[in-house]
């Protein structure tokens, strides 16, 4: 696996940026990451009176009863504010949820080649608010004629840098206090399909292992004839009194 600050390092010195442009020159690379900072658009959001307000709808809008219509009611949600209790007294904190999957701009089946958009949705606006394309943040894109399969930590470094960073805090002015204060963010949850969510939480795909919970004691059977696995068992989750 390949660091890219170590090896930033080890080319460093005076004439360090002159070699990584040397190897620039030569040949296709086998893979172009392109990262949108993420920081600087909170901070562009919280300076809107407006967005500002937006942000702050899951703790001063929400009708909070025992009906689940938004990601903060949920029961997941309320144990990670008790257990960071410092993270969900300011109800400006933002939480994201990650998404990512292989798509092809150019609107053909082609195999040649493969770009992977990752996308960070911000939870905390209302419902009609949170699938609208300002609240959902295209933050990397990494092309290449092949996915990146399960190094794709190796382009995430640049997000993951900046979400550790808001992790820990960054000076925000908030426009509707008129005054800076410290924000934090979480990753919160992760949304893909099977095949994406090996590769982000960088699970090996190994035959007949597809639940990516159970992997080794996955129940499934080759069938011969069908040329496929079948994937028994489901009824062991059932409670005992169930009628199947």
């Amino acid at each position: 696996m390949w660091n890219i600050k170590v090896q930033a390092s080890k080319d460093g010195g005076d004439d360090g940026e002159d070699n990584i442009n040397e190897e620039r020159k030569k040949g296709t690379p086998t893979k172009v990451a392109w990262y949108f900072p993420v920081i600087t658009r909170l901070q562009r959001m919280f300076a809107n009176k407006k967005e500002a307000k937006l942000l702050r709808w899951h703790d001063e809008g929400r009708n909070k009863d025992t009906m689940l219509r938004h990601p903060a009611d949920c029961a997941q949600r309320r144990y990670i504010d008790n257990t960071y209790g410092w993270f969900g007294d300011d109800p400006r904190n933002i939480r994201f949820a990650l998404s990512t999957d292989r798509m092809n701009p150019y609107g053909n089946m082609s195999t040649s080649h493969s770009t992977w958009p990752v996308l960070l949705s911000i939870m905390d606006p209302p419902p009609w608010f949170c699938n609208k394309r300002k609240y959902i943040m295209l933050s990397m894109l990494v092309s290449g004629p092949k996915q990146p399969g399960d190094r794709i930590d190796v382009f995430l470094r640049p997000l993951v840098d900046d979400l550790q960073l808001l992790w820990k805090g960054v000076s925000v002015r908030d426009a509707i206090a008129n005054d800076r204060f410290t924000l934090h963010a979480m990753l919160m949850t992760t949304i893909s399909d099977n095949p994406a969510h090996r590769n982000l939480s960088g699970q090996r795909k190994r035959k007949g292992q597809g639940c990516s919970h159970c992997l080794s004691e996955t129940c499934s059977l080759w069938l011969r004839n069908s040329n496929k696995f079948a994937y028994m068992g489901h009824r062991r989750w059932l409670p005992r009194n169930h009628p199947y």
